[in-house]
């Protein structure tokens, strides 16, 4: 059976993600930052609830304790957690909205690979952003196919954009995993006021669809529903 550790997976995206995987037999832990309604959604979904905050060192360190007492290895990795912050271009909102979006999936990375590592089929899904494209920032009537939806938001573009540079970087140092990013696209969320254009179901299937990939799968890719971003 497949071990799966979504972060962020008490609502929205990662909600959604861990209920279609358990569906298709995947062991799920619901990591979530809240102990209260990660147990709550653990419960709803027929997951595994793990108390997991990915701007916290010790946190991510318990958890990945956790799974390798109870699992013994990681088989799929979904870095959902995720924050907008402010439009504001001030450090104070930089810092944090980094620290979770950025620093959040390095903690994740680096507690973690040893675990995959154990996995046949290691795999990560990263979940980024169109915003978090540099082709699109540069032009973005010309890209309004990739990412209809463009908005000007210092902090969380610049730490999506961060995000899919990391992702190329951890997949050229371990060839042997599978290592992704996914733009879910403009989907109805927290994130938004719910003024997505798409269902919580259509956002989510990218990331599933990547969660379930085998060694023949691609790898450092920029991925969307309607195929490859442009970096």
């Amino acid at each position: 059976m497949t071990t799966t550790l979504i972060t962020g997976a008490n609502k929205s995206l990662g909600f959604e993600t861990a209920r279609q995987l358990i569906a298709a037999g995947h062991t799920v832990y619901v990591g979530a930052r809240d102990p209260e309604r990660g147990r709550q959604a653990a419960d709803r979904l027929g997951g595994r609830f793990v108390q997991l905050d990915v701007t916290d060192d010790d946190s991510v360190r318990a958890a990945a304790q956790t799974i390798q007492d109870e699992a013994g290895h990681l088989d799929v990795l979904v870095n959902n957690a995720g924050i907008p912050g402010s439009r504001d271009d001030d450090t104070a909102t930089f810092q944090k909205v980094f620290d979770t979006n950025v620093f959040g999936v390095v903690r994740m990375l680096r507690t973690f690979l040893p675990l995959l590592e154990k996995s046949d089929n290691p795999v990560v899904v990263n979940v980024s952003s169109g915003l978090g494209s540099l082709t699109v920032a540069a032009d973005p009537e010309g890209n309004k196919d990739a990412a209809p939806v463009w908005v000007p938001t210092f902090a969380y573009s610049s730490s999506k954009a961060a995000l899919n540079m990391l992702t190329i970087q951890y997949a050229r140092q371990y060839p042997g995993m599978r290592i992704n990013v996914v733009d879910p696209g403009y989907t109805a969320t927290d994130f938004n006021g719910h003024n997505g254009y798409q269902t919580i179901e259509e956002g989510a299937e990218i990331i599933i669809r990547l969660a379930r990939i085998d060694q023949d799968g691609p790898t450092a890719q920029y991925l969307s529903l309607t195929g490859t971003m442009p970096w």
